[in-house]
């Protein structure tokens, strides 16, 4: 299961073409650019060897995965079409549905607060699980009051802290959360590992180390995500 398909696909990619596995799930959180630029340069997709199911179900519409990728792969903006992505099934759902499987693994789904809709995962297999919440903002009563079951003993919860509580006032409405509002659900909801993710591209390293102290104080075995992080039960 690969959860979207940012910049680092073209290398992931490649290292997918190296090993054994032909088959596996691409699941979109939501399709803005900094989540789904990747694909073009994702080699999996252009090679019939393949097999790739793309999963999308955060829109509030009738538009379609593979429509928002056929803009970005068409002149003048890329000069390959989407059609000769020869390996990716598109398939669609409603955030709030569980993906069908025919395997052990449970794919839940949930309804997110960003600007122009998205969705949030958990994967549940052998007795572990892993939560991805992501691009998120508190603050929708709906979604706020569904999140803490929807997460509730995960494992693993990768959760949205672009801003810190002092920074959001300025940001509200940007579609984003804190690492303090993370920390206060994996509190309520007895996540074993909350994970703080998509971090504002002005942080400095130093900012995130601080940021990861303060985290570990407010709830030990908070991790801020790193790039090449590889977390294992």
């Amino acid at each position: 299961m690969l959860v979207d398909c940012g910049s680092g696909a073209r290398n992931f990619g490649m290292e997918l073409c190296r090993g054994k596995t032909r088959k596996f799930d691409l699941m979109f959180t939501h399709t803005h650019l900094d989540h789904i630029c990747g694909l073009p340069f994702f080699k999996p997709a252009y090679d019939p060897n393949f097999v790739v199911a793309a999963w999308a179900g955060h829109f509030q519409d009738d538009t379609k995965l593979v429509d928002i990728v056929s803009r970005i792969m068409s002149p003048p903006i890329f000069p390959v079409a989407a059609k000769t992505l020869k390996a990716v099934e598109f398939n669609s759902f409603t955030a709030g549905e569980t993906i069908p499987r025919t395997d052990d693994l449970k794919v839940s789904t949930i309804k997110l607060n960003h600007p122009g809709g998205a969705c949030g995962y958990r994967f549940d297999y052998n007795g572990k699980s892993i939560c991805i919440i992501t691009d998120h903002e508190h603050g929708d009563p709906d979604v706020d009051a569904r999140l803490p079951d929807f997460v509730r003993g995960a494992d693993v919860m990768i959760y949205d802290a672009m801003f810190t509580d002092e920074e959001y006032p300025s940001f509200k409405g940007w579609g984003h959360s804190t690492w303090q509002k993370a920390v206060e659900l994996a509190k309520d909801a007895n996540v074993k590992t909350p994970v703080l993710f998509h971090h504002d591209p002005r942080r400095s390293d130093d900012e995130l180390d601080e940021i990861g102290l303060a985290a570990q104080d407010a709830y030990p075995g908070t991790l801020v995500a790193s790039e090449g992080m590889v977390l294992k039960p």
